[in-house]
């Protein structure tokens, strides 16, 4: 009982902290931004002067033996998914961890989607997708995906986002925006986000924090890899080391960045450093002209 009144403090706690980012967004960014421009399948009717021939069912027109066309209906409602990285190199963090930001990433943006009535949907992966919850309506159901959320407790400590996105593709049914949440220290996971773009709009929110690309010079200390647990002694004052640790972890995201604007897919940057909803105005803004 003290653990569950715990996690529904944790919950409210989540509610009452994203509650300012959400209201703090630019009215009608988050609806102009995502919502428009998708269709779904809405019946069968006879075929009439001047319907486009290529909105033909032939199945149905030969059991009946006359035209039939079909008709379809602009999607009112969004499925919106976030699917959050809970592997180890997540917990590492400076005043908080990677995976406390992206928990309240996560609420911003389903906080944001209910308040625009669409449909909410989460997974979790670590090198593979652990957990996968359905989008639904409703905030009851928000309020449960959230406790999902912060309950959970991961399988595995390694990362393998190419397996984990390549799981997630048979896992959407229907059209939908997804928010991809991770540090993103994968191998090449491109492939996969190649096909769920045929169907889906992605966006990829990538989490960090200050002490990865700067470290402080506090002599020699042992660096510990959180996935693998392999350990490695470095001078943390060697200016060479600094200089070649930062250029790695600049070198690592500036691919990224490069390899999904050859996608056409957002790449947006998000840190303890600034806001959350200063970054992802900024992102609306840039967007909206282009």
């Amino acid at each position: 009982m003290t653990e569950l009144t715990e996690l529904l403090k944790q919950v409210k706690n989540l509610d009452i902290k994203t509650k300012n980012l959400v209201e703090g967004m630019e009215s009608g960014a988050y609806r102009s931004r995502f919502r428009g421009g998708g269709i779904e399948f809405s019946e069968v009717r006879e075929y009439a002067a001047g319907d486009d021939a290529r909105r033909v069912d032939w199945n149905v027109s030969a059991r009946y033996n006359d035209l039939f066309v079909k008709e379809f209906v602009e999607e009112k409602e969004l499925n919106v998914y976030v699917i959050m990285d809970m592997s180890a190199s997540n917990d590492f963090g400076f005043v908080k961890s990677k995976k406390e930001l992206g928990f309240e990433i996560t609420a911003s943006l389903m906080f944001s989607a209910l308040k625009n009535n669409d449909r909410v949907g989460l997974g979790l992966f670590t090198d593979s997708l652990e957990k996968f919850v359905p989008a639904k309506k409703g905030k009851k159901h928000m309020m449960d995906i959230l406790k999902k959320l912060l309950e959970y407790a991961p399988k595995s400590t390694q990362t393998d986002i190419f397996r984990s996105l390549s799981e997630l593709q048979k896992n959407l049914k229907r059209r939908s925006v997804v928010f991809i949440v991770s540090d993103f220290m994968s191998d090449s996971f491109v492939k996969p986000l190649q096909y769920l773009k045929l169907k889906h709009q992605i966006v990829l929110v990538n989490i960090s924090d200050i002490r990865e690309t700067e470290i402080p010079q506090i002599g020699h200390v042992y660096l510990e890899d959180a996935e693998s647990g392999e350990q490695i002694l470095v001078n943390t004052s060697d200016k060479k080391f600094q200089e070649e640790y930062s250029n790695l972890i600049k070198k690592t995201r500036d691919e990224n960045e490069y390899e999904m604007k050859k996608l056409g897919i957002d790449f947006l940057n998000l840190s303890n450093e600034e806001p959350f909803d200063v970054t992802f105005n900024r992102y609306i803004r840039s967007r909206r002209k282009n």
